[in-house]
């Protein structure tokens, strides 16, 4: 038995139709894992920063008709929230899991946040080739972070500060059916690299 990882058939749920549905879908089959997710991780970025890490799994409680095509836990240094810090994610679209780290458009000074891909740029750009971009947390859409130019990156990071809707992740995802969600210990090493990457970029 795994504790941690996610099967195919757990992307799954999300083809499920209707919200209670799909719902009690994701109770089955996905949010156990993202609980022992969240107590596991939130332990190594404590073990690893000094800081206590308060894991923040989705509920979804303000939806009334659409079901979630993403679910998630969120991790951060606010046992009320994530939302106005930059925060690690690890979570799943039907096709794609991912694992971000960055500042959402509701973050408080966004501006002064999301400085640290600026202090950090080169790091930032040359980071392995299956790093992306996202500027929507709410897409699956990422960009290879190897296939854009300093500008692209730059227009990025600037687009947070100026627009009121942007945001900025740095992210890593899987398909399905990779072989690193094939065991809990694949998974989680496959996680804590990132996490190491990631933590080059919090302060």
């Amino acid at each position: 038995m795994t504790k941690y990882t996610f099967k195919p058939n757990d992307f799954k749920s999300f083809e499920v139709e209707g919200l209670n549905e799909r719902m009690e879908a994701l109770d089955k089959h996905v949010r156990p894992q993202l609980n022992e997710l969240g107590t596991y991780f939130a332990e190594y970025l404590e073990t690893t920063t000094g800081e206590t890490f308060y894991p923040h799994v989705a509920k979804h409680a303000r939806r009334s008709v659409n079901p979630p095509v993403d679910t998630w836990v969120a991790f951060s240094t606010n046992n009320r929230g994530y939302k106005m810090q930059p925060h690690f994610q690890i979570g799943l679209f039907r096709d794609q899991l991912f694992v971000m780290y960055g500042v959402m458009h509701e973050a408080k000074n966004k501006a002064d946040q999301v400085k640290v891909f600026e202090d950090q740029f080169n790091k930032l750009k040359n980071l392995p080739d299956d790093y992306s971009i996202s500027l929507d947390h709410m897409s699956q859409k990422k960009t290879y972070i190897n296939e854009m130019t300093d500008d692209d990156i730059k227009k990025a990071i600037d687009r947070v500060k100026n627009v009121k809707k942007g945001e900025l992740f740095i992210a890593r995802t899987l398909s399905p059916q990779d072989k690193q969600l094939k065991t809990d210990k694949a998974f989680l090493s496959f996680i804590e690299d990132t996490f190491e990457h990631f933590l080059m970029f919090y302060r």
